[in-house]
């Protein structure tokens, strides 16, 4: 099997053959395989089904044919989550019973399980929301390790037969209202780098990939954000950018700080990501007056903040105050934009200089989404919480071409995952691999 170097996560399988970490390997989420079925149902086009016990939020990243899931079981009872409820989910204390942070391997061909492995076990020290999850940080893999990051527990790197290699325990600390972590880990070639803003003491961590040992670590004024960071290898060179509600800050390999951006929103989720030269960066809290999605050119320094009332600068080619999304990322696929809220509205930008092709619309009984929008096959889908995928036809126009709806007991929060021909979604109670052509698929499979 060819393996090629790739600059964002060390040594990897082929692009086709991967799906390494949140929205793949470029954080993009946009395939070209043009083999993958824009339809499908809980039986039609399913190659295989497989229930997955617990609950998580992560998305599966895929390796060497196999799929990789995080979950974490409670012995005692759990408060079931509320499809489409944003307030009114906080718990102030941790359930009281003993859990099981897993990761859990699975035959990317068969669904069939090749192993399962627990990695804690105990009493979590800190709440979460209820719709959230203790495994909902996204695990990363180089082809030839996985490593699993549970917030307030720990990082864990096993190989891909896990046998643990080491563990690196992460302290807890306070989210806001006790909503619990997310942000996902990523790698660029000998290391790991994690963000964990939090109510007490945030910080961006940089460890050996194949030792856990700790390489620096750097202090960042900020409270509890979401937002997976981004490796950014421009042309000028790698930066590391970290969005926050205070400022987006971008660093260097050894955590020097390189440029700051102010003008957030008060929460801050989406992933950041690059597409044809351009780093896009958005922060869009529903309750927030100020929305603003930015696509900045590389190579800056220093304080790149807008003045009053302007929408570019230097460093900023163009920028949209009112824009951005609250959970979901953006999309850019075919140098247009698409912004996917979740109260079921759709917009698309063009993606150089964010003139407004149409938007917002709205997808007919959207509902919530959470999960971010994904392309390919000349195709970009939205997956709301209910199981239901919108396929939208990509251009200036907006146009929705069908939907494709998944079982009733089916709460979609995770962004799936792409790899060769198949799509998987996994939702709170279990995984499809989508093929075009496959019949019903099998839990047992």
């Amino acid at each position: 099997m060819c393996v090629v170097l790739l600059a964002l996560t060390g040594r990897m399988i082929a692009d086709t053959k991967s799906w390494p970490q949140f929205r793949g390997k470029d954080s993009r989420g946009v395939s070209e395989n043009r083999d993958i079925p824009d339809r499908w149902s809980a039986n039609e086009n399913v190659g295989w089904k497989k229930d997955i016990p617990g609950r998580g939020w992560s998305s599966p990243v895929v390796v060497n044919n196999k799929v990789f899931l995080t979950t974490v079981i409670n012995e005692g009872e759990s408060e079931a989550p509320k499809k489409g409820l944003y307030f009114g989910g906080d718990r102030p204390k941790p359930v009281d019973a003993i859990h099981h942070w897993q990761v859990i391997c699975l035959d990317l061909a068969s669904g069939k399980e090749l192993w399962k492995k627990e990695l804690h076990k105990g009493k979590p020290a800190m709440p979460i929301h209820i719709k959230s999850s203790y495994a909902s940080e996204t695990p990363v893999t180089d082809g030839e390790n996985l490593y699993c990051y549970f917030g307030n527990i720990g990082i864990f790197c096993l190989d891909l037969e896990g046998n643990t290699r080491w563990k690196h325990s992460i302290d807890p600390l306070p989210m806001r209202l006790g909503w619990g972590t997310a942000s996902s880990p990523v790698l660029f070639e000998d290391r790991l780098y994690v963000v964990n803003d939090n109510e007490k003491e945030s910080y961006l961590l940089a460890l050996d990939k194949k030792t856990g040992n700790q390489v620096w670590r750097v202090s960042r004024d900020e409270k509890s954000n979401w937002a997976t960071p981004f490796i950014w290898k421009n042309a000028k060179r790698t930066e590391i950018i970290t969005p926050g509600t205070g400022l987006v800050r971008s660093y260097d390999l050894n955590g020097q700080l390189l440029w700051t951006l102010k003008g957030m929103s008060s929460i801050t989720i989406a992933t950041p990501f690059e597409a044809n030269g351009l780093l896009y960066v958005s922060s869009g809290y529903v309750l927030d007056p100020s929305k603003p999605l930015y696509a900045i050119r590389p190579a800056a320094s220093g304080d790149i903040s807008l003045k009053d009332g302007a929408t570019s600068n230097e460093w900023i080619a163009w920028s949209n105050p009112k824009a951005a999304p609250y959970n979901p990322s953006t999309l850019v696929y075919k140098d247009l934009l698409y912004v996917l809220y979740d109260r079921g509205m759709f917009s698309c930008y063009a993606s150089q200089d964010g003139r407004l092709k149409y938007g917002p619309e709205r997808l007919p009984n959207g509902k919530v989404f959470t999960a971010s929008p994904w392309a390919c096959n000349d195709r970009v889908f939205c997956l709301n919480e209910d199981g239901v995928t919108f396929v939208i036809q990509p251009g200036d126009a907006f146009k929705v071409l069908h939907t494709n709806k998944l079982a009733e007991d089916d709460m979609c929060m995770a962004t799936p995952a792409i790899v060769g021909n198949r799509l998987l979604i996994r939702t709170s109670a279990r995984i499809y691999c989508i093929e075009k052509g496959a019949g019903t698929g099998s839990a047992s499979r």
